[in-house]
């Protein structure tokens, strides 16, 4: 809905993008975003929308804002970091890099989804899992689809599977952690050893491994079951999803305000808007976008909800965003 604007701030009440107009409203935002292009767009269009706020947005994956924040540290060029998964956020948080803000729109969501001190606040939940092109598996009649993360170090796969770089993306630093709390360090490590020799590619982006299964580039894509819904919603017959029977991990999609950031009014209109329903909704409605969402008021994509019995391990959020540097460095010179 919009508002002329007239006043100081802008106020959303909670479970609604609705604003109180006040005096001096700020003309633009930079932003940093970790979603997807098109509700990167989107999500921007319509802040624009509600709050007469230009939006400057680069969109890059979770691993490359983490670089790009450090390496502006001494003087930020944006002021919100929206999208990418807590443990990011978390390690960011540890090196100085992001600013405390608590919405009062943050009072509805749990706190195992939002930082205690309010560095950062969880927007959505991702399960991860497998995106697989059928055609390669009707090709290839004796092989079945993987349903265990051991099932992926078969031979038939070797040259066959595409994940995320964990330096790059959130989504592949989320696998690297998944396993070695599941299998505990020193075998999560020796698992990543071995599926490196069965991965034909590393890519940048957390989400490009479902398009390279749709596009038949690879028989396995290693990213977020919504991933492979959005293509599916797109015309991708070939896709079909597969859920790793022992467990799987989740991302939480998170927000934050960078610390000194240039904009900081702005930085705090948008957080406050983006915890709302009707902005959480946004993705399911306009980008075939279908996670898990924190604000409760707001409705679970059906999409969505067909995965609610998937079983989820007791994933450390706080563990893992400390622990990041390291488990990348260990990461690194397994595969080398």
């Amino acid at each position: 809905m919009l508002i002329a604007l007239f006043a100081i701030s802008i106020v959303f009440a909670q479970g609604s993008s609705e604003i109180t107009p006040k005096a001096d409203v700020p003309k633009q935002l930079t932003m940093y975003i970790g979603v997807v292009e098109e509700q990167a767009m989107k999500i921007a269009e319509e802040f624009e929308k509600a709050t007469g706020i230009k939006v400057n947005f680069v969109r890059m994956s979770a691993g490359e804002i983490l670089g790009r924040i450090r390496a502006e540290k001494a003087n930020p060029k944006a002021s919100v970091w929206y999208g990418g998964s807590a443990d990011s956020f978390i390690a960011a948080k540890g090196e100085g890099l992001l600013q405390p803000y608590v919405s009062p729109n943050a009072a509805k969501i749990s706190t195992q989804f939002k930082d205690s001190e309010g560095y950062w606040t969880g927007i959505y939940q991702g399960y991860l899992g497998f995106i697989c092109d059928q055609r390669w598996f009707d090709d290839n009649p004796s092989v079945n689809l993987p349903h265990s993360w051991d099932d992926l170090l078969r031979p038939e796969f070797k040259g066959q599977i595409i994940v995320s770089n964990p330096g790059s993306a959130s989504t592949g630093y989320l696998l690297l952690s998944t396993m070695v709390q599941m299998r505990g360090e020193d075998k999560g490590i020796q698992y990543m050893k071995a599926l490196n020799e069965q991965v034909k590619q590393y890519t940048k982006s957390g989400e490009a491994p479902s398009r390279s299964a749709a596009l038949g580039e690879c028989a396995i894509g290693i990213t977020f079951l919504h991933n492979g819904i959005r293509l599916m919603k797109q015309g991708y017959t070939n896709i079909t999803l597969s859920v790793p029977e022992e467990g799987t991990s989740y991302e939480l999609g998170s927000v934050a305000m960078i610390a000194n950031a240039p904009e900081p009014e702005a930085a705090k209109i948008f957080i406050d808007w983006c915890l709302t329903k009707d902005c959480m909704e946004i993705g399911q409605t306009y980008t075939n976008s279908y996670q898990f969402l924190t604000n409760p008021d707001a409705k679970t994509p059906d999409e969505a909800a067909a995965l609610k019995d998937t079983k989820l391990i007791e994933y450390d959020f706080v563990w893992s965003g400390a622990n990041k540097g390291r488990l990348l460095e260990e990461w690194n010179a397994a595969i080398k």
